[in-house]
């Protein structure tokens, strides 16, 4: 039976050109740059290739940072036929073809790693579909995805293949691909030292971009070497990788939230620009905005709340772009401002007393009594109007009967909080002295 991507080659055709990327494909594991952390002999690939014990595995990274290389090099190290599907253009009928043409190889000696990239785009039952080939050996898994693991594939999956996560390439790594690109084409970049550097933060990342921005470059006749405006104006800037329903868009808003919480400006106003670079929608920064305004400054200082609605209604108003500067200005605002989330904590504490105590009554002084049968009831009866009360306050007990009283807000001595504090521990010892009687 032939091999379903097997197809012969005919030696009298002449080879058509190579991209650069092609033709700079690893030939082994120690030749794959900036995945040194998997693939030295403590690396987790490293590991099970001295053992000789490869197991199925999901490869996890963004583009450019070697998946399907390090797919196919492992396929030659451990003498496993090599098997490409992409998830996007296969379907059922194509994946059974895979399958008998795996066992087949079986049956003859040869085991099959078949690398599946874009493994995240199959649905839970063309995932569950391979697990009997995993588990009886036709087939050793190797999946490529740029999406989370455990977002995206099904948990028998995972069960039963490692995740292995690789890292978008530094600009030292983009620098030796260049290196090893000028070598393969036998010349240098035609660009200044800032021109090269600029054309590395274009690839953001990504080797196989890389590679295909010198080919455009080498194939430009200069007679000097261009700068980074020359150089700017040939070469558009690549749009940075940015899922709004992805891993990036998730990552992103913690990163811009937590820089916030860190009281750092300069962090936020990055993650907050890069957001933007994004194709963010500005109202959705403008709403997480206003969360982390109540969730994490809350009482500390009552006006970020403020700053951030006032902040989307100037977006509303000016629309794009100038509006994104007023939201601009409230993650600045939020980033100084004294931290607290000692309302958020008291609205959760208080919620899971809510779940524990389930329909306890208020007690039956605090409950109106409209009609003769609840007076009767004793609704309503030895309420204290706190506005007769000296003080204005009349420390009567507020939660049902059997629940003892908590103390759910604790504010911190911060902002605004410091003044609450205070009020907060008066009226617990008026309380105190109102509840206990009189002395």
């Amino acid at each position: 039976m032939a091999d379903l991507f097997d197809s012969p080659a005919d030696p009298k055709t002449p080879e058509a050109p190579r991209p650069l990327a092609d033709r700079l494909r690893p030939k082994t594991l120690s030749e794959v740059i900036g995945q040194e952390a998997v693939l030295n002999p403590e690396g987790p690939l490293g590991a099970m290739l001295t053992a000789g014990a490869l197991s199925s595995l999901i490869l996890w990274g963004p583009p450019g940072v070697g998946k399907t290389t390090i797919a196919r090099l492992l396929a030659h190290e451990t003498d496993l036929h090599f098997v490409q599907i992409s998830a996007i253009f296969t379907g059922v009928p194509e994946l059974r073809k895979v399958f008998e043409a795996a066992r087949f190889r079986r049956g003859n000696g040869q085991g099959t790693l078949l690398f599946v990239d874009e493994i995240h785009r199959f649905n839970k039952a063309q995932q569950d579909g391979f697990l009997p080939h995993m588990e009886d050996g036709t087939i050793l898994l190797v999946g490529a995805t740029t999406e989370n693991p455990s977002f995206e594939l099904n948990a028998a999956l995972l069960s039963r293949a490692q995740v292995i996560v690789l890292q978008r390439l530094s600009l030292k790594d983009l620098e030796r691909l260049a290196e090893r690109a000028e070598h393969e084409l036998g010349r240098s970049l035609p660009l200044t030292g800032e021109a090269r550097e600029a054309l590395l933060e274009m690839a953001d990342g990504d080797g196989r971009a890389l590679l295909n921005l010198i080919e455009q470059v080498m194939a430009w006749k200069v007679p000097a070497k261009l700068d980074r405006d020359a150089l700017v104006k040939r070469l558009m800037r690549r749009a940075a990788k940015y899922d709004k329903s992805g891993d990036e868009h998730y990552n992103l808003i913690s990163a811009l939230h937590k820089s916030v919480r860190g009281s750092d400006p300069d962090a936020a106003l990055y993650w907050f620009a890069r957001m933007l670079e994004g194709g963010e929608d500005p109202r959705f920064l403008a709403r997480r905005l206003t969360r982390m305004a109540v969730e994490d400054i809350g009482l500390a200082d009552p006006q970020a709340q403020t700053q951030c609605l006032d902040a989307w209604q100037t977006y509303e108003r000016l629309g794009s772009p100038e509006g994104e500067l007023a939201l601009a200005q409230a993650v600045v605002y939020l980033a100084l401002a004294p931290k607290s989330n000692a309302v958020y904590a008291a609205y959760k504490a208080a919620r899971a007393l809510a779940q524990k105590t389930g329909s306890a009554m208020p007690p039956a002084h605090i409950l109106n009594a409209p009609t003769r049968l609840m007076e009767d009831q004793g609704y309503g009866a030895g309420y204290q109007y706190d506005h007769d009360a000296e003080d204005g306050f009349s420390g009567q007990n507020y939660f049902p009967e059997g629940v003892k009283r908590p103390v759910l807000y604790l504010p911190p001595e911060r902002g605004f909080e410091r003044e609450l504090k205070k009020r907060v521990d008066y009226f617990a010892k008026l309380r105190a002295r109102r509840q206990s009687g009189p002395t």
